[in-house]
């Protein structure tokens, strides 16, 4: 049993390594070498990147790709996307250059609202608390000045506070729920600090506030942060065409494909467990613009999924219909971006990235981000109800699967070119892989 570990936080990097690899790995000298092998070779680069989160032993490499020919609101775009998964990729790629022909993405910020409360517990008269809010609001504000003047003369700021009583819900138990509008910033710290002063004033307030009694002027604050549940932060994206002007399959006609895609978006809307990896799809595509901009994806994962159970049920975030003789397939989402602060400032590929897209404000990247999204979607269910997804997404699987079997540069464009027109499967790239290296050593 390895024995807990003290002052570890301390360590040099090099330390945390050797006791990492001396406790947890059979070959200490191979785990090693791993680790570092994967160290930036410069070392002002190599310090900035351990420096973003504790305890850095190494870098984890995504891939950093680019999807080309979006067209958003008549302005061309390639995307930059960081993420593992092959096919979302090419996918979004191939859908972006489908509805360059057909007018591209139209897209449009509903709103950038974002949420912060204030969490406590009281136990005495809600007309008497209802009294306090009122009478303490200003100051809540006044005290905030020194945090939001900048954010102000910006044209941000707390848009508002509000006392909400959540009783019913859980027993003397009420919020501060405020909104707020930080411009290109993600926000998060400054509307943490505004939350944490509002507690600070509201407690110290109601102690001298004179109408409460002695046990009502003792308010617990349980905790102040920013929600990332922020259904007035929304972006609308969407595409539309003729029916004659989609592509027919083999076996479907325009009007068909047009009737079965918007089946397939259906049952999403009314069948949860299909619902959840159909906006799995969506958030393919978003989380890796989101990651390539230096964004919490986390926090947009998290937020999009709570939108999709808004009313109740867990349903589909795009919707599509025919309307007359047009096709329009659509999607409105939260999503609460930012172009400054954070990783945006500092990480080396975020400011490539951003470059990239020409260096879009909040809103703009909101819009591109939820197009990203509707691509991913439409390439997705554009496979389901014709070829099926694993045609497309096994043959873009082909290189992992040749490089878990170490194929040379030689096997893999055999093996390319033989599952040009063979099923890619696990089993037949090992199949086809030992039957050209058998005939090789023969």
């Amino acid at each position: 049993m390895i024995k807990p570990v003290k002052g570890f936080s301390k360590l040099s990097k090099s330390d945390k390594i050797e006791w990492i690899t001396t406790n947890y790995f059979s070959d200490p000298k191979t785990a090693k070498r791993l680790i570092k092998q994967y160290w930036n070779s410069d070392s002002k680069l190599q310090q900035l990147h351990d420096e973003f989160i504790e305890n850095t032993i190494s870098n984890y490499y995504l891939p950093f790709g680019v999807a080309p020919n979006f067209l958003i609101n008549g302005k061309s775009y390639t995307i930059p996307m960081a993420i593992e998964e092959s096919s979302v990729v090419a996918a979004a790629s191939k859908a972006a250059k489908f509805w360059m022909d057909r007018g591209g993405f139209k897209t449009k910020v509903i709103a950038t609202t974002k949420i912060g409360q204030v969490h406590f517990m009281y136990s005495g008269s809600f007309s008497k608390l209802k009294a306090f809010f009122k009478s303490v609001k200003p100051k809540l504000l006044e005290n905030t000045k020194h945090m939001t003047h900048n954010m102000e003369k910006r044209g941000g700021g707390i848009l508002d506070i509000e006392l909400i009583d959540k009783t019913e819900d859980l027993k003397d138990y009420y919020q501060l729920h405020a909104t707020f509008e930080t411009l290109d910033a993600m926000g998060a710290n400054f509307i943490n600090s505004c939350l944490e002063q509002f507690a600070k004033t509201f407690k110290s307030e109601a102690l001298i506030f004179e109408q409460f009694s002695e046990t009502e002027s003792h308010i617990q604050i349980v905790m102040s942060i920013l929600s990332n549940y922020v259904p007035n932060c929304l972006v609308r994206a969407e595409v539309s065409c003729l029916i004659s002007d989609l592509d027919e399959t083999p076996t479907l006609s325009k009007l068909e494909f047009a009737q079965k895609f918007i089946r397939a978006v259906n049952i999403a809307e009314v069948e949860p467990y299909r619902a959840v990896t159909h906006n799995k799809g969506i958030m393919n595509g978003i989380d890796a613009v989101v990651l390539a901009t230096g964004n919490d994806f986390r926090a947009i994962e998290a937020g999009a999924h709570a939108y999709a159970s808004r009313n109740g049920k867990y349903s589909s975030l795009s919707h599509a219909e025919i309307d007359g003789d047009t096709f329009k397939f659509w999607m409105e989402i939260p999503l609460a971006l930012g172009t400054v602060g954070g990783l945006t400032n500092l990480h080396p590929l975020v400011k490539i990235a951003l470059e990239m897209l020409g260096q879009p404000n909040a809103k703009e990247l909101m819009q591109i981000v939820a197009a990203a999204g509707l691509a991913q979607n439409f390439a997705a269910l554009r496979s389901l109800t014709t070829t099926g997804i694993q045609e497309g997404h096994m043959k873009m699987h082909l290189m992992n699967i040749l490089n878990q079997f170490n194929a040379t540069k030689e096997e893999k464009t055999k093996m390319v070119a033989y599952f040009k027109n063979n099923p890619v499967s696990h089993s037949s790239v090992e199949d086809a892989l030992i039957s050209i290296r058998l005939m090789a050593n023969e």
